[in-house]
């Protein structure tokens, strides 16, 4: 009796710190993130378990309009989600006024006829001065009349400095029903291992070549596993995996001048998997080419999409 337990989503547009704030709130890193738009491409679960509850965390995609069949999948798997959870969390940065796009995003939530309860995160307070703030909070309480719905709490939140952070858990708990926990107490996401690296592997690509290849970047882990032979206190796990892009042009931006920006991606991902799994890590990556994956619905299945 008391204890709580339910599943909360974040959303918003693009690069408004949904990821940011789910590893935040976990405590551990669980969905990559980038300052570049649409880089969250299907629902991360992050787990917070407490003596008095479980919160599962959905961090999704940001809602966009769509320019490819990719872009469309990414936008319903978004939507099927608000159906599946107690509390939406609606991401609005404090630097940036609520424009268009957010008042139609959180319209389509209020019209669901099962509406999860409401809370509005006024994401990157440290990035935004105190008058900028203030009038965006002002803001976001106005919606309340015009798109008539009811805020269940409005809460300014940083989690690059963490102020309101353990106060943004400590609410999000309170929404949600009683219930038993979901998850083993200690895990902090549901996320397969393969998974897991091959989004680490394309957060560093995307640092590094998001400019010329924006969204063109996949990655696929072909084969993983602990290499046979080793001694049990000096294990190496064995990784193989494929960066995929989408013309045969873009092949040598990923690879690099005599690959060196393929060595460049290789090693700092295996520097933040190993970290990850605590486990020294061979890495081996190739670059493949799957002509106009975005747009190709066959070829989107086979990348997981």
């Amino acid at each position: 009796m008391g204890h709580r337990s339910g599943f909360v989503c974040f959303v918003g547009r693009p690069n408004a710190g949904k990821s940011t704030l789910t590893n935040a709130l976990v405590g551990s890193k669980v969905a990559i993130v980038s300052d570049k738009p649409q880089t969250t491409r299907h629902v991360i679960r992050g787990i917070v378990t407490r003596d008095d509850g479980q919160l599962v965390i959905m961090d999704t995609p940001g809602v966009h309009r769509p320019r490819t069949v990719l872009g469309e999948r990414l936008n319903q798997v978004v939507y099927d989600t608000w159906g599946e959870v107690d509390v939406v969390g609606v991401c609005l940065p404090c630097p940036e006024k609520i424009g268009p796009g957010d008042r139609y995003l959180i319209g389509q939530i209020a019209k669901l006829a099962h509406r999860p309860t409401l809370v509005a995160l006024a994401t990157k307070l440290d990035v935004a001065p105190p008058p900028r703030v203030g009038q965006h909070l002002v803001d976001i309480q106005n919606l309340e009349s015009e798109l008539e719905l009811a805020w269940a709490e409005i809460v300014p939140v940083s989690a690059v400095s963490g102020e309101n952070l353990d106060l943004v858990r400590d609410l999000l708990m309170a929404q949600l029903p009683e219930g038993p926990a979901y998850y083993p107490d200690g895990e902090v996401t549901d996320e397969p291992t393969q998974t897991l690296v091959a989004e680490l592997i394309r957060e560093v690509a995307l640092a590094e070549a998001y400019e010329e290849l924006p969204h063109s970047i996949a990655v696929t882990v072909e084969e993983m596993g602990l290499r046979p032979g080793r001694d049990e206190d000096k294990p190496l796990l064995d990784i193989y995996a494929s960066l995929v892009v989408e013309r045969e042009s873009q092949k040598p931006i990923i690879l690099g001048r005599q690959g060196s920006r393929l060595k460049a991606i290789g090693t700092e991902a295996r520097r933040r998997i190993a970290r990850l799994l605590g486990t020294p890590v061979y890495l081996d990556m190739r670059v493949k080419v799957l002509k106009e994956w975005q747009r190709d619905p066959k070829a989107l299945n086979r990348l997981g999409f």
